[in-house]
């Protein structure tokens, strides 16, 4: 197996004020939300620009600026979540990827090193899951499309990880769980210093 056949996934919004981070736009408000959202996708694009995959990334709708300049930009299609992801698994699985691994754009604690632990772990694994602390998982790895995780989930709740290693379990499926991470949901959330630099 090499990096030519493994395809990391980013599903991102477009940084729009009032569109992103909604929750907690509640408590800061929608100026700070949305700077907040605009640092965790600057992590996150350094982060994927660390590796040496295919890294396509699936908007929420088309962006006219070059953020993502060098990566291959698609368009998240579906109504839920889970169809959303299902669709650009099975893009790429269909393009010939032997491995792809999702991950959002909400997490600070997202490293290169976790990420390639979830390509490594896929060798001998079905499935890598990194479960977030709100009970839903901020990265999703596998060698082949398994429907049923993309179905029968309340979505952006905390069943989401309980769900889908129950779904690994009826399917008798090989996985590894990776830590555990934070995503940025609510104000105590946000790592230490970013809303005092926002000041």
């Amino acid at each position: 197996m090499n990096n030519l056949d493994r395809a990391l996934i980013i599903f991102a919004r477009k940084p729009e004020l009032g569109k992103v981070k909604t929750r907690l736009a509640k408590s800061i408000g929608e100026e700070k939300a949305l700077s907040v959202y605009i640092k965790l996708l600057n992590h996150t694009r350094t982060v994927a620009k660390q590796l040496d995959y295919s890294t396509y990334v699936f908007l929420t709708e088309p962006t006219k600026n070059d953020f993502w300049k060098g990566f291959v930009c698609e368009i998240q299609q579906g109504n839920s979540l889970g169809e959303k992801m299902k669709f650009a698994f099975e893009a790429l699985f269909n393009k010939g990827y032997k491995q792809c691994v999702i991950i959002g754009s909400d997490c600070p604690g997202l490293t290169k090193e976790i990420i390639e632990e979830a390509f490594f772990n896929l060798v001998e694994n079905d499935v890598a899951i990194g479960p977030a602390e709100d009970g839903g998982y901020y990265l999703l790895g596998m060698n082949k499309l398994i429907q049923p995780f993309f179905y029968n989930k309340i979505w952006s709740t905390d069943s989401v990880f309980k769900q889908t290693i129950k779904d690994i379990e009826d399917l008798q499926l090989a996985y590894k769980i990776l830590p555990v991470l934070n995503d940025v949901d609510e104000e105590k959330d946000i790592p230490v210093g970013w809303l005092k630099a926002m000041e």
